[in-house]
């Protein structure tokens, strides 16, 4: 597939980000770093090759990688037989230079379904006929593209992170996420979850969009448990975000 000059834009964007938070150090309580923009680099090129090609009417933006998702496929809430199977990409991925020995990267050959982007690209696959047809519109981003873990294997939020380390980061993931804007120029910008939503409303600027917030499909949320589908849907409704089902 040729590309745009959104698409290479974009991949422009993605390799400088991937440079930038390559060259950050971290400390206490993050003892292991997964870069999926490095090692995963192939899957997340198809996707930006095949999906970003042109201004998008809404974007949704998430936190960070999941274990089990885009850690593994390297595309965003990437659950794998979403990726493979609708999103058709299935391309090779490699393996991080330090892993843990809990959290291994088998790329699309993982087994564990991450439930979060199952319910995310289950939701999507209702609503469109294909994934083509859902990306004419919609784009879907991680904010930041870094996987951290500790000492036990257990997940650090960038929300975790030391003031110290956590402000240099911002201020890549920052300037990655206003040149994503700027090239896409969406209608709605959809944070997923409190954290994704005050990341758009610091980099967002009058004319950028209206801001609108979704409940995070994290297991761990007991409302999200509680049919999350059926609540975010009508968030987009009632905002306008999507049209309301006759």
């Amino acid at each position: 597939m040729r590309t745009t000059r959104t698409s290479r834009e974009m991949l422009e964007a993605a390799k400088e980000l991937c440079q930038r938070v390559d060259s950050l150090r971290f400390s206490t309580p993050v003892e292991y770093i997964y870069n999926p923009l490095q090692y995963a680099w192939d899957p997340y090129r198809c996707y930006l090759e095949r999906f970003a090609r042109g201004p998008k009417r809404v974007f949704f933006l998430g936190m960070n990688p999941g274990p089990w998702g885009m850690a593994q496929t390297g595309i965003p809430f990437g659950e794998v037989s979403a990726v493979r199977e609708w999103l058709r990409i299935d391309a090779p991925v490699g393996r991080p230079q330090r892993e843990h020995p809990k959290r291994p990267i088998l790329g699309m050959d993982c087994e564990r379904s991450e439930v979060s982007g199952r319910r995310v690209w289950e939701l999507f696959a209702a609503r469109s006929e294909s994934s083509d047809a859902f990306f004419r519109e919609h784009f879907v981003a991680n904010y930041c593209p870094l996987v951290f873990m500790d000492d036990g294997g257990r997940n650090v939020t960038p929300d975790q992170l030391p003031v110290q380390q956590a402000r240099p980061l911002q201020e890549a993931c920052d300037w990655h996420l206003g040149r994503t804007l700027e090239l896409l120029r969406p209608d709605f910008l959809v944070g997923v979850g409190h954290y994704a939503e005050a990341c758009l409303k610091r980099v967002s600027h009058e004319g950028s969009g209206r801001i609108v917030r979704i409940l995070h499909p994290s297991p761990a949320s007991p409302a999200a448990n509680r049919g999350w589908g059926t609540a975010v849907e009508k968030v987009l409704a009632e905002t306008g975000v999507w049209p309301k089902k006759s």
